[in-house]
Protein backbone atom coordinates (compact mmCIF):
# COMPACT_ATOMS: atom_id res chain seq x y z
CA UNK A 1 0.00 0.00 0.00
CA UNK A 2 1.14 3.85 -0.92
CA UNK A 3 0.95 6.58 0.99
CA UNK A 4 2.74 9.47 -1.08
CA UNK A 5 1.47 12.49 -0.03
CA UNK A 6 2.12 10.62 4.03
CA UNK A 7 5.84 9.82 3.12
CA UNK A 8 6.82 13.41 1.25
CA UNK A 9 6.02 15.37 4.49
CA UNK A 10 8.72 13.13 6.81
CA UNK A 11 11.51 16.06 6.97
CA UNK A 12 13.79 14.13 4.81
CA UNK A 13 13.36 10.83 6.58
CA UNK A 14 11.78 7.77 5.00
CA UNK A 15 10.54 4.40 6.01
CA UNK A 16 9.54 1.53 3.99
CA UNK A 17 6.93 -0.94 5.02
CA UNK A 18 8.68 -3.20 2.27
CA UNK A 19 11.98 -4.14 3.47
CA UNK A 20 13.75 -5.68 6.50
CA UNK A 21 16.98 -5.37 8.52
CA UNK A 22 19.86 -3.72 7.08
CA UNK A 23 23.82 -4.71 7.40
CA UNK A 24 26.70 -2.66 7.33
CA UNK A 25 30.49 -2.50 7.86
CA UNK A 26 33.82 -0.20 7.83
CA UNK A 27 36.84 -0.99 8.48
CA UNK A 28 40.94 -1.51 8.01
CA UNK A 29 42.57 -3.30 4.97
CA UNK A 30 46.17 -3.88 5.77
CA UNK A 31 48.91 -6.12 4.97
CA UNK A 32 49.34 -9.02 8.23
CA UNK A 33 52.95 -9.36 7.99
CA UNK A 34 54.13 -5.31 7.50
CA UNK A 35 50.97 -3.94 8.34
CA UNK A 36 51.26 -1.59 5.91
CA UNK A 37 47.64 -0.43 4.79
CA UNK A 38 46.31 -1.77 1.59
CA UNK A 39 44.41 0.33 -0.81
CA UNK A 40 42.82 -0.48 -4.01
CA UNK A 41 41.58 -3.98 -2.46
CA UNK A 42 38.38 -5.00 -3.99
CA UNK A 43 35.64 -5.93 -1.72
CA UNK A 44 32.26 -7.71 -2.67
CA UNK A 45 29.85 -9.80 -1.86
CA UNK A 46 29.02 -13.33 -2.52
CA UNK A 47 25.70 -14.12 -1.44
CA UNK A 48 24.10 -11.06 -2.24
CA UNK A 49 24.54 -9.70 -5.59
CA UNK A 50 25.52 -5.90 -6.50
CA UNK A 51 27.68 -4.56 -3.55
CA UNK A 52 31.38 -3.80 -3.92
CA UNK A 53 33.29 -0.46 -2.54
CA UNK A 54 37.16 0.07 -2.87
CA UNK A 55 39.84 0.38 0.10
CA UNK A 56 40.44 3.78 0.33
CA UNK A 57 44.39 4.94 0.21
CA UNK A 58 44.22 4.86 3.70
CA UNK A 59 43.01 1.15 3.79
CA UNK A 60 39.13 2.11 5.11
CA UNK A 61 36.43 0.61 3.62
CA UNK A 62 32.37 0.99 4.14
CA UNK A 63 29.70 -1.35 2.69
CA UNK A 64 26.20 -1.83 3.22
CA UNK A 65 22.95 -2.79 1.65
CA UNK A 66 21.01 -5.95 1.52
CA UNK A 67 17.88 -7.14 -0.47
CA UNK A 68 13.99 -6.56 -0.86
CA UNK A 69 12.13 -8.67 1.06
CA UNK A 70 8.45 -8.81 2.14
CA UNK A 71 7.31 -9.09 5.65
CA UNK A 72 4.53 -10.81 7.17
CA UNK A 73 0.86 -9.46 5.90
CA UNK A 74 0.44 -7.75 9.23
CA UNK A 75 3.38 -5.26 8.59
CA UNK A 76 3.35 -5.45 4.93
CA UNK A 77 0.17 -3.56 5.01
CA UNK A 78 1.12 -0.82 7.20
CA UNK A 79 2.88 2.50 6.80
CA UNK A 80 5.07 4.16 8.36
CA UNK A 81 5.94 8.11 8.88
CA UNK A 82 8.82 9.34 11.64
CA UNK A 83 9.15 13.07 12.15
CA UNK A 84 11.97 13.77 14.82
CA UNK A 85 11.15 11.49 17.94
CA UNK A 86 7.27 10.91 16.36
CA UNK A 87 6.52 7.93 15.23
CA UNK A 88 2.91 6.81 13.29
CA UNK A 89 2.13 3.82 12.08
CA UNK A 90 -0.90 3.25 9.68
CA UNK A 91 -3.22 0.50 9.09
CA UNK A 92 -1.85 -0.98 12.16
CA UNK A 93 -3.88 -4.39 12.87
CA UNK A 94 -2.08 -6.45 16.13
CA UNK A 95 -3.14 -8.28 19.04
CA UNK A 96 0.26 -7.66 20.26
CA UNK A 97 2.23 -4.68 19.10
CA UNK A 98 5.90 -3.87 20.05
CA UNK A 99 7.82 -1.25 18.86
CA UNK A 100 12.21 -0.47 19.00
CA UNK A 101 13.96 2.12 18.58
CA UNK A 102 17.58 1.52 17.75
CA UNK A 103 21.00 3.06 17.09
CA UNK A 104 23.53 1.75 14.02
CA UNK A 105 25.31 -0.24 16.46
CA UNK A 106 22.48 -2.33 17.27
CA UNK A 107 22.10 -0.91 21.23
CA UNK A 108 17.82 -0.38 21.78
CA UNK A 109 17.67 3.48 22.50
CA UNK A 110 13.62 3.11 23.42
CA UNK A 111 11.05 0.21 23.29
CA UNK A 112 7.07 0.87 23.28
CA UNK A 113 4.51 -1.69 23.81
CA UNK A 114 1.19 -0.23 22.81
CA UNK A 115 -0.29 -3.99 23.23
CA UNK A 116 -3.72 -4.23 20.97
CA UNK A 117 -3.60 -1.84 18.08
CA UNK A 118 -6.32 -1.06 15.38
CA UNK A 119 -5.56 1.76 13.31
CA UNK A 120 -3.48 4.62 13.44
CA UNK A 121 -1.12 4.37 16.37
CA UNK A 122 0.94 7.72 17.54
CA UNK A 123 4.20 6.88 19.54
CA UNK A 124 6.28 9.74 20.94
CA UNK A 125 10.07 8.88 22.01
CA UNK A 126 10.92 11.96 22.26
CA UNK A 127 15.07 12.66 22.41
CA UNK A 128 15.06 9.00 23.28
CA UNK A 129 14.82 9.04 19.77
CA UNK A 130 18.18 10.38 18.83
CA UNK A 131 20.51 8.38 16.97
CA UNK A 132 17.81 6.31 15.73
CA UNK A 133 19.05 4.29 12.47
CA UNK A 134 16.33 1.18 12.71
CA UNK A 135 12.69 0.88 14.02
CA UNK A 136 11.83 -2.79 14.73
CA UNK A 137 8.43 -3.80 14.88
CA UNK A 138 7.26 -6.95 16.54
CA UNK A 139 3.03 -7.32 15.22
CA UNK A 140 1.73 -10.71 16.57
CA UNK A 141 3.73 -13.53 14.86
CA UNK A 142 4.61 -11.19 12.29
CA UNK A 143 8.22 -8.41 12.37
CA UNK A 144 10.30 -6.57 9.99
CA UNK A 145 13.34 -4.02 11.05
CA UNK A 146 13.28 -0.84 8.56
CA UNK A 147 15.94 1.72 8.12
CA UNK A 148 15.65 5.40 8.38
CA UNK A 149 17.83 7.36 6.45
CA UNK A 150 18.19 10.80 5.40
CA UNK A 151 18.66 10.60 1.86
CA UNK A 152 15.30 7.65 1.29
CA UNK A 153 15.21 4.08 1.94
CA UNK A 154 18.27 2.26 1.08
CA UNK A 155 18.02 -1.77 -0.36
CA UNK A 156 17.99 -3.38 3.48
CA UNK A 157 18.80 -7.23 4.07
CA UNK A 158 16.12 -9.61 4.42
CA UNK A 159 15.31 -10.41 7.98
CA UNK A 160 16.47 -14.17 9.38
CA UNK A 161 18.25 -14.40 6.25
CA UNK A 162 22.39 -15.32 6.51
CA UNK A 163 24.27 -12.11 6.83
CA UNK A 164 26.75 -11.13 4.03
CA UNK A 165 30.07 -13.01 3.45
CA UNK A 166 32.87 -10.73 1.69
CA UNK A 167 35.42 -11.18 -0.64
CA UNK A 168 38.63 -9.14 -0.25
CA UNK A 169 40.83 -9.38 -3.23
CA UNK A 170 44.31 -7.44 -4.30
CA UNK A 171 47.06 -8.49 -6.90
CA UNK A 172 50.12 -10.35 -5.07
CA UNK A 173 48.04 -11.35 -2.16
CA UNK A 174 45.57 -14.12 -1.44
CA UNK A 175 41.89 -13.55 -1.59
CA UNK A 176 39.95 -13.34 1.59
CA UNK A 177 36.95 -14.40 2.89
CA UNK A 178 35.04 -12.42 5.86
CA UNK A 179 31.59 -13.64 6.79
CA UNK A 180 29.68 -10.88 9.34
CA UNK A 181 28.36 -12.33 12.39
CA UNK A 182 26.48 -9.18 12.91
CA UNK A 183 23.96 -6.66 10.98
CA UNK A 184 26.35 -4.08 11.65
CA UNK A 185 29.93 -4.32 12.27
CA UNK A 186 32.44 -0.89 12.81
CA UNK A 187 36.46 -1.18 12.86
CA UNK A 188 36.98 -4.58 11.67
CA UNK A 189 40.82 -5.33 11.04
CA UNK A 190 41.47 -7.12 7.77
CA UNK A 191 44.76 -8.88 7.49
CA UNK A 192 46.02 -10.02 3.91
CA UNK A 193 48.86 -12.01 3.18
CA UNK A 194 50.86 -12.50 0.03
CA UNK A 195 50.15 -16.42 -1.47
CA UNK A 196 53.37 -18.67 -0.92
CA UNK A 197 54.21 -20.65 -4.65
CA UNK A 198 52.58 -24.08 -3.33
CA UNK A 199 49.55 -22.19 -2.67
CA UNK A 200 48.72 -22.92 -6.74
CA UNK A 201 44.94 -24.34 -6.68
CA UNK A 202 44.77 -25.40 -10.57
CA UNK A 203 43.10 -28.18 -11.16
CA UNK A 204 44.05 -30.02 -14.40
CA UNK A 205 41.12 -31.86 -15.67
CA UNK A 206 41.23 -35.85 -15.79
CA UNK A 207 41.01 -36.06 -19.60
CA UNK A 208 39.10 -33.16 -21.73
CA UNK A 209 39.18 -29.32 -21.24
CA UNK A 210 37.80 -26.57 -22.93
CA UNK A 211 40.29 -25.85 -25.19
CA UNK A 212 39.82 -29.88 -26.37
CA UNK A 213 37.09 -30.91 -28.95
CA UNK A 214 34.26 -32.45 -26.77
CA UNK A 215 32.38 -35.18 -28.29
CA UNK A 216 28.38 -34.50 -28.17
CA UNK A 217 25.95 -36.55 -26.88
CA UNK A 218 24.38 -39.22 -28.87
CA UNK A 219 20.70 -38.40 -29.32
CA UNK A 220 17.83 -40.46 -29.12
CA UNK A 221 16.22 -38.28 -32.11
CA UNK A 222 17.12 -35.82 -34.83
CA UNK A 223 14.65 -33.60 -33.95
CA UNK A 224 14.02 -32.81 -30.26
CA UNK A 225 10.44 -31.34 -31.23
CA UNK A 226 9.50 -34.68 -33.14
CA UNK A 227 8.10 -36.32 -29.87
CA UNK A 228 4.96 -36.66 -29.15
CA UNK A 229 4.10 -34.28 -26.12
CA UNK A 230 3.45 -36.29 -22.63
CA UNK A 231 0.04 -36.17 -21.22
CA UNK A 232 -0.04 -35.45 -17.32
CA UNK A 233 -2.87 -36.93 -15.35
CA UNK A 234 -3.47 -33.90 -12.89
CA UNK A 235 -6.00 -35.57 -10.39
CA UNK A 236 -4.71 -36.76 -7.23
CA UNK A 237 -2.03 -33.89 -6.68
CA UNK A 238 -2.53 -32.75 -3.01
CA UNK A 239 -0.10 -29.19 -3.55
CA UNK A 240 -1.88 -25.95 -2.60
CA UNK A 241 -1.18 -22.46 -3.50
CA UNK A 242 1.56 -21.13 -0.48
CA UNK A 243 4.44 -18.50 -0.87
CA UNK A 244 7.02 -20.16 1.18
CA UNK A 245 6.47 -23.99 2.18
CA UNK A 246 9.25 -25.51 4.06
CA UNK A 247 9.58 -29.40 2.30
CA UNK A 248 12.48 -32.04 3.02
CA UNK A 249 13.81 -35.23 1.46
CA UNK A 250 15.45 -37.94 2.60
CA UNK A 251 18.55 -38.62 0.29
CA UNK A 252 21.24 -40.60 1.74
CA UNK A 253 20.07 -40.97 4.80
CA UNK A 254 20.33 -37.14 5.63
CA UNK A 255 17.34 -34.83 5.52
CA UNK A 256 17.90 -32.00 2.66
CA UNK A 257 15.24 -28.98 3.01
CA UNK A 258 14.04 -26.75 0.23
CA UNK A 259 11.34 -23.76 -0.41
CA UNK A 260 8.35 -24.69 -2.76
CA UNK A 261 6.50 -21.76 -3.67
CA UNK A 262 3.23 -22.29 -5.65
CA UNK A 263 1.70 -18.97 -6.93
CA UNK A 264 -1.92 -17.95 -6.75
CA UNK A 265 -1.64 -18.40 -10.66
CA UNK A 266 -1.42 -21.71 -9.98
CA UNK A 267 -4.65 -24.06 -10.02
CA UNK A 268 -3.93 -27.03 -10.95
CA UNK A 269 -6.02 -28.46 -13.56
CA UNK A 270 -3.12 -28.60 -15.67
CA UNK A 271 0.71 -29.24 -15.56
CA UNK A 272 3.00 -25.90 -15.27
CA UNK A 273 6.76 -25.68 -15.45
CA UNK A 274 8.96 -25.80 -12.57
CA UNK A 275 12.42 -24.01 -11.90
CA UNK A 276 15.09 -24.72 -8.98
CA UNK A 277 16.70 -21.81 -8.46
CA UNK A 278 19.60 -22.71 -6.32
CA UNK A 279 21.43 -19.99 -4.03
CA UNK A 280 24.74 -18.50 -3.94
CA UNK A 281 27.92 -19.52 -1.69
CA UNK A 282 27.12 -18.84 2.19
CA UNK A 283 22.76 -18.50 0.94
CA UNK A 284 20.14 -20.64 1.75
CA UNK A 285 16.92 -21.18 -0.04
CA UNK A 286 15.20 -18.62 1.93
CA UNK A 287 17.84 -16.03 0.66
CA UNK A 288 17.24 -16.97 -2.95
CA UNK A 289 13.72 -16.93 -2.52
CA UNK A 290 13.56 -13.52 -1.62
CA UNK A 291 16.46 -12.14 -4.23
CA UNK A 292 16.39 -14.14 -7.13
CA UNK A 293 14.39 -12.04 -10.11
CA UNK A 294 12.97 -14.65 -11.62
CA UNK A 295 9.87 -15.42 -9.18
CA UNK A 296 8.77 -12.03 -10.76
CA UNK A 297 8.27 -13.35 -14.13
CA UNK A 298 7.01 -17.08 -13.27
CA UNK A 299 4.83 -15.97 -10.82
CA UNK A 300 1.94 -15.04 -13.49
CA UNK A 301 2.05 -17.77 -15.53
CA UNK A 302 1.86 -20.08 -12.40
CA UNK A 303 5.05 -21.66 -12.75
CA UNK A 304 6.04 -23.76 -9.84
CA UNK A 305 9.36 -22.91 -8.50
CA UNK A 306 11.64 -24.22 -5.69
CA UNK A 307 14.64 -23.16 -3.63
CA UNK A 308 16.64 -26.04 -1.96
CA UNK A 309 18.98 -25.28 0.98
CA UNK A 310 22.98 -26.69 0.01
CA UNK A 311 25.45 -27.89 3.01
CA UNK A 312 28.67 -27.14 4.01
CA UNK A 313 32.15 -29.19 4.49
CA UNK A 314 34.43 -28.29 7.31
CA UNK A 315 36.66 -25.29 6.57
CA UNK A 316 34.28 -24.34 3.98
CA UNK A 317 32.34 -20.92 3.29
CA UNK A 318 28.97 -21.66 4.29
CA UNK A 319 26.77 -23.39 2.28
CA UNK A 320 27.01 -24.61 -1.05
CA UNK A 321 27.51 -27.22 -3.50
CA UNK A 322 28.93 -30.09 -4.42
CA UNK A 323 30.34 -28.53 -7.98
CA UNK A 324 33.88 -29.71 -7.33
CA UNK A 325 36.88 -30.20 -4.86
CA UNK A 326 34.93 -27.46 -2.87
CA UNK A 327 32.15 -26.62 -1.38
CA UNK A 328 29.76 -29.48 0.25
CA UNK A 329 30.41 -33.50 0.53
CA UNK A 330 26.27 -34.06 -0.04
CA UNK A 331 25.36 -35.57 -3.62
CA UNK A 332 23.54 -32.63 -4.48
CA UNK A 333 22.90 -34.20 -8.16
CA UNK A 334 20.67 -36.99 -6.15
CA UNK A 335 19.25 -34.15 -4.36
CA UNK A 336 18.00 -32.31 -7.21
CA UNK A 337 16.38 -35.60 -8.52
CA UNK A 338 15.02 -36.17 -5.08
CA UNK A 339 13.30 -32.77 -5.21
CA UNK A 340 11.61 -33.39 -9.17
CA UNK A 341 10.38 -36.82 -8.14
CA UNK A 342 8.55 -35.53 -4.90
CA UNK A 343 7.02 -32.97 -7.04
CA UNK A 344 5.58 -35.06 -9.50
CA UNK A 345 4.37 -36.92 -7.08
CA UNK A 346 2.52 -34.24 -5.38
CA UNK A 347 1.77 -31.26 -7.50
CA UNK A 348 0.63 -30.96 -11.38
CA UNK A 349 3.96 -30.31 -13.55
CA UNK A 350 5.13 -30.89 -16.67
CA UNK A 351 8.24 -33.29 -16.73
CA UNK A 352 8.68 -31.53 -20.37
CA UNK A 353 9.82 -28.49 -18.78
CA UNK A 354 11.72 -28.34 -15.64
CA UNK A 355 14.57 -25.89 -15.58
CA UNK A 356 17.39 -24.50 -14.05
CA UNK A 357 18.88 -20.97 -12.94
CA UNK A 358 20.95 -20.05 -10.06
CA UNK A 359 23.21 -17.10 -9.08
CA UNK A 360 26.91 -17.20 -7.94
CA UNK A 361 27.38 -20.75 -7.02
CA UNK A 362 24.12 -21.62 -7.48
CA UNK A 363 25.07 -20.72 -11.26
CA UNK A 364 27.94 -23.07 -10.86
CA UNK A 365 25.41 -25.50 -9.69
CA UNK A 366 22.84 -25.31 -12.40
CA UNK A 367 25.70 -25.32 -15.41
CA UNK A 368 26.74 -28.60 -13.07
CA UNK A 369 23.20 -29.66 -13.71
CA UNK A 370 22.99 -29.15 -16.98
CA UNK A 371 26.07 -31.78 -17.73
CA UNK A 372 24.75 -34.31 -15.00
CA UNK A 373 21.14 -33.93 -15.25
CA UNK A 374 20.21 -33.03 -19.02
CA UNK A 375 17.68 -36.51 -19.10
CA UNK A 376 15.31 -34.07 -16.77
CA UNK A 377 16.34 -30.48 -17.06
CA UNK A 378 15.27 -29.17 -20.46
CA UNK A 379 16.95 -26.09 -20.15
CA UNK A 380 19.41 -23.83 -17.72
CA UNK A 381 20.23 -20.20 -16.81
CA UNK A 382 23.28 -19.92 -15.14
CA UNK A 383 24.70 -16.45 -13.42
CA UNK A 384 27.82 -14.81 -12.19
CA UNK A 385 29.75 -18.55 -12.40
CA UNK A 386 31.53 -20.70 -14.82
CA UNK A 387 31.98 -24.29 -15.43
CA UNK A 388 35.28 -25.41 -13.88
CA UNK A 389 37.63 -27.61 -14.69
CA UNK A 390 36.58 -30.51 -12.23
CA UNK A 391 33.16 -30.53 -13.05
CA UNK A 392 33.64 -29.94 -16.48
CA UNK A 393 36.31 -32.95 -16.86
CA UNK A 394 33.40 -34.87 -15.78
CA UNK A 395 30.52 -33.90 -17.58
CA UNK A 396 27.94 -36.90 -18.68
CA UNK A 397 25.15 -35.43 -21.05
CA UNK A 398 22.73 -37.58 -21.91
CA UNK A 399 21.52 -35.23 -24.18
CA UNK A 400 21.81 -31.94 -25.81
CA UNK A 401 21.07 -29.25 -23.50
CA UNK A 402 20.11 -25.33 -24.33
CA UNK A 403 22.26 -22.80 -21.51
CA UNK A 404 22.02 -19.18 -20.85
CA UNK A 405 24.99 -17.82 -19.09
CA UNK A 406 24.60 -14.37 -17.82
CA UNK A 407 28.07 -12.81 -17.17
CA UNK A 408 30.26 -9.61 -16.10
CA UNK A 409 33.19 -8.55 -17.38
CA UNK A 410 34.42 -6.85 -14.72
CA UNK A 411 33.31 -10.03 -11.60
CA UNK A 412 35.56 -9.61 -8.75
CA UNK A 413 34.31 -12.97 -7.58
CA UNK A 414 34.25 -14.94 -10.70
CA UNK A 415 36.50 -13.17 -12.87
CA UNK A 416 34.90 -13.00 -16.88
CA UNK A 417 38.44 -14.68 -18.06
CA UNK A 418 38.37 -17.31 -15.74
CA UNK A 419 41.67 -18.87 -13.86
CA UNK A 420 41.71 -19.94 -10.47
CA UNK A 421 39.35 -18.72 -7.81
CA UNK A 422 42.23 -17.29 -5.47
CA UNK A 423 40.76 -19.54 -2.14
CA UNK A 424 42.99 -22.78 -2.81
CA UNK A 425 39.51 -24.69 -3.32
CA UNK A 426 40.65 -26.36 -5.95
CA UNK A 427 38.21 -24.00 -8.20
CA UNK A 428 39.38 -23.29 -11.68
CA UNK A 429 36.94 -21.63 -14.02
CA UNK A 430 37.15 -22.10 -17.58
CA UNK A 431 35.98 -18.75 -18.00
CA UNK A 432 32.70 -16.89 -19.40
CA UNK A 433 33.95 -16.97 -23.08
CA UNK A 434 35.73 -20.35 -22.05
CA UNK A 435 32.31 -21.94 -21.08
CA UNK A 436 30.43 -20.44 -23.97
CA UNK A 437 32.74 -22.16 -26.32
CA UNK A 438 32.48 -25.87 -24.34
CA UNK A 439 28.72 -25.50 -24.44
CA UNK A 440 28.49 -25.16 -28.14
CA UNK A 441 30.98 -28.16 -28.56
CA UNK A 442 28.97 -30.48 -26.14
CA UNK A 443 25.85 -29.20 -27.91
CA UNK A 444 27.38 -30.12 -31.57
CA UNK A 445 26.90 -26.02 -32.60
CA UNK A 446 28.40 -25.59 -36.00
CA UNK A 447 29.71 -22.10 -37.56
CA UNK A 448 30.15 -18.98 -35.60
CA UNK A 449 27.80 -17.45 -32.94
CA UNK A 450 25.71 -14.65 -33.71
CA UNK A 451 24.17 -11.55 -32.26
CA UNK A 452 20.65 -11.96 -30.64
CA UNK A 453 17.78 -9.54 -30.51
CA UNK A 454 18.60 -9.09 -27.17
CA UNK A 455 22.47 -8.33 -28.01
CA UNK A 456 23.77 -11.89 -26.34
CA UNK A 457 25.90 -14.15 -28.49
CA UNK A 458 24.30 -17.77 -29.44
CA UNK A 459 25.14 -20.46 -31.32
CA UNK A 460 21.50 -21.33 -33.16
CA UNK A 461 22.92 -24.15 -35.33
CA UNK A 462 22.89 -26.95 -32.30
CA UNK A 463 22.06 -30.50 -32.62
CA UNK A 464 18.47 -31.25 -32.16
CA UNK A 465 17.34 -27.56 -32.11
CA UNK A 466 18.92 -26.16 -29.10
CA UNK A 467 20.74 -23.22 -28.21
CA UNK A 468 24.03 -21.69 -26.44
CA UNK A 469 23.71 -17.90 -25.52
CA UNK A 470 26.16 -15.46 -23.59
CA UNK A 471 24.84 -12.41 -22.33
CA UNK A 472 27.84 -10.43 -21.53
CA UNK A 473 27.13 -6.83 -19.43
CA UNK A 474 30.12 -4.62 -20.27
CA UNK A 475 31.34 -3.42 -17.17
CA UNK A 476 29.03 -5.51 -14.90
CA UNK A 477 29.95 -7.01 -11.84
CA UNK A 478 28.99 -9.89 -9.79
CA UNK A 479 25.47 -10.05 -10.08
CA UNK A 480 22.19 -11.74 -11.12
CA UNK A 481 20.98 -12.73 -14.90
CA UNK A 482 18.13 -10.56 -16.30
CA UNK A 483 15.37 -12.86 -16.19
CA UNK A 484 13.35 -10.76 -18.76
CA UNK A 485 15.97 -12.61 -21.16
CA UNK A 486 16.53 -15.33 -19.39
CA UNK A 487 12.54 -16.68 -18.41
CA UNK A 488 11.73 -16.60 -22.12
CA UNK A 489 14.61 -18.40 -22.96
CA UNK A 490 14.16 -21.13 -20.85
CA UNK A 491 10.47 -21.68 -21.36
CA UNK A 492 10.82 -21.79 -25.35
CA UNK A 493 12.46 -25.54 -24.76
CA UNK A 494 10.96 -28.84 -23.64
CA UNK A 495 12.76 -31.90 -22.62
CA UNK A 496 12.27 -34.72 -25.57
CA UNK A 497 9.22 -36.89 -24.63
CA UNK A 498 11.82 -39.68 -25.16
CA UNK A 499 13.63 -38.82 -21.98
CA UNK A 500 10.77 -38.46 -19.52
CA UNK A 501 10.68 -41.13 -17.07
Amino acid sequence: MHFPKLLGIASGLALSSSLAFAWSIDGVVKSKVSGRLLSGVKINTFNFGGYETTSAEDGTFSLSGGTDALPGMKVANMAIHMEGGMLTIYNADANNLKVSVIDALGKVLAQSNPGHVQGIVTLNFGKLARGAKFIRINADSDKATYMVTSKGVKALKKEGDLLPMLQFALDGYANLAYQMQAEVETGVTIEMVRPSSSSSTEVKPAESSSSQQVEPPKSSSSNAGSDEPIVVDCSGKTAKVGDKQNMSVTVDGKQRTFIMHIPSAYKGDKPVPLVIDYHPIGGSGNGEFGSSPYKAKTDPEGVITLYPDGTSKPGGMGNGWNVGPCCSNDDDVKFSYAMIDMLKEIACIDPQRIYATGFSMGGGMSNHVACMMSDVFAAVAPAAMDLNKTNSAQCKMSRPISVINFRGTNDPVCKYQGGDSGFNDGLNFLGAEGTFKFWAEKNGCTGSPSKNSNGCDEYSNCQDGVKVVLCTKQGGGHDYGDASIGWPFLKQFTLPASFVK
